[in-house]
């Protein structure tokens, strides 16, 4: 891939940041939108915009064509055997809410027990834990090694006849570590035990197939993969999604409505509850092409070298600590040096035009397991280069010298 080419597709690429070129190195929160992924929102307002579904005006149809073939597109990105399968949802958290409130009304009581890691975002515990209080669940949490890997065999000892099921993330968003998730699956459906993969830092690096691994349940953003804001994906397996009962009431997820009873629409649209954002679909869509255009092996190889040189760039620096030295690691580095506060190094590094993430990125169990209270998190994306990690080393040398 020629990366400076493709940075000329990213136009917030070429501003400057208090008179420094920007290094956006904060991709594992948001990534910078393609100058097509935005022209097609601007399109859409100005050429198709109706609200979808039920419009027999022009309009109408064709707005739903776009929404409609983007539900198409993410099937064929995951390898979803139907577009069934596909709930559009505003995000990874709701995406993982909807799971939590619908599956735990219909399959868990008191008792009843899910399987977290560690390592989770707080989009998968809290919500765990509202369901906790609600009906008196229990959760367990797998636990993990000094590099940032899950103890596989600590894992298989979780389950009980009372595990309902299993949710974990694909990609640390902290550490990096990439979890053996297929291995995992299978365990858990050895004990008859569905699983939901959070995916949310696993879809914009690396080739995922919701057949292969046989997720239950997969979540994922489209903000984190080069996509708009506010849409995200819910994958279930469609005799999973048949099963569970509607996460919100209200138009579009609705067959017929009386004051006497109320039946539910068909898959997908049972949980897709009031209008969607068919301009931020759309959106979605158009990144997720721009994405397999490129090919997600060749972005998957140009992180992982500068993940591989940015941790060794890093190394070279006296007093820096990374967490996280997985096996297998994806476009992360966290990391703290010396005694500096990480909210006082990141402020500096931004006067120098390097934007990287301070603070324990929701995912507060995970640093009590480390001992701190946060880090500082340098993210990658297929536009970065080995001239912006020098740059971040460079400016972490140029601050040490201030303390």
């Amino acid at each position: 891939m020629d990366i400076h080419k493709i940075r000329e597709d990213f136009p917030i690429l070429a501003r400057e940041v208090y008179g420094k070129p920007l290094v956006y190195l904060d991709n594992g929160a948001t990534t910078q939108k393609p100058r097509i992924v935005i022209d097609s929102i601007v399109d859409e307002y100005y050429s198709v915009n109706a609200n979808v579904h039920r419009g027999v005006h022009y309009l109408s149809q064709k707005a739903t064509e776009l929404h409609e073939g983007s539900r198409e597109t993410m099937r064929r990105f995951i390898n979803a055997k139907s577009t069934n399968e596909i709930i559009f949802t505003r995000g990874t958290t709701e995406s993982l809410n909807l799971v939590v409130s619908s599956f735990g009304e219909a399959f868990m009581n008191e008792g009843d027990e899910v399987i977290i890691s560690v390592m989770e975002h707080h989009s998968n515990i809290v919500p765990w834990q509202l369901l906790e209080a609600r009906k008196g669940i229990k959760i367990k949490v797998v636990p993990m090694n000094d590099k940032g890997e899950l103890l596989l065999e600590e894992y298989e000892k979780l389950f009980t006849e009372r595990t309902k099921i299993v949710s974990i993330m694909q990609v640390s968003n902290v550490l990096g570590t990439v979890n053996p998730i297929k291995e995992m699956i299978a365990t858990a459906h050895k004990h008859g035990v569905p699983f939901m993969v959070d995916a949310a830092q696993s879809i914009p690096h690396m080739k995922v197939d919701v057949q292969d691994l046989d997720a239950d349940f997969l979540v994922f953003s489209g903000h984190k993969v080069y996509a708009p804001t506010g849409v995200g994906v819910l994958y279930g397996k469609e005799e999973w999604l048949d099963k569970l009962p509607p996460y919100q009431g209200g138009g579009e997820m609705i067959k017929h409505v009386s004051f006497e009873k109320t039946t539910f629409n068909e898959l997908p649209f049972k949980f897709e509850a009031g209008t969607p954002d068919y301009i931020g679909t759309t959106g979605f869509a158009t990144a997720l092409d721009y994405v397999m255009g490129l090919g997600i092996e060749n972005i998957a190889a140009h992180e992982h070298m500068l993940t591989e040189y940015a941790t060794k760039r890093l190394k070279e620096i006296p007093g820096i600590r990374i967490f996280g030295e997985a096996a297998h690691k994806s476009s992360v580095v966290s990391f703290l040096l010396g005694d500096i506060h990480h909210f006082d190094l990141g402020t500096l590094l931004d006067r120098l035009g390097i934007a990287t993430r301070t603070g324990h990125h929701c995912a507060q169990p995970l640093m009590q397991r480390l001992g701190i209270e946060g880090t500082i998190r340098a993210s990658f994306a297929v536009y970065n280069t080995k001239e912006e990690v020098d740059a971040l080393v460079d400016g972490i040398i140029r601050v040490s010298k201030m303390f």
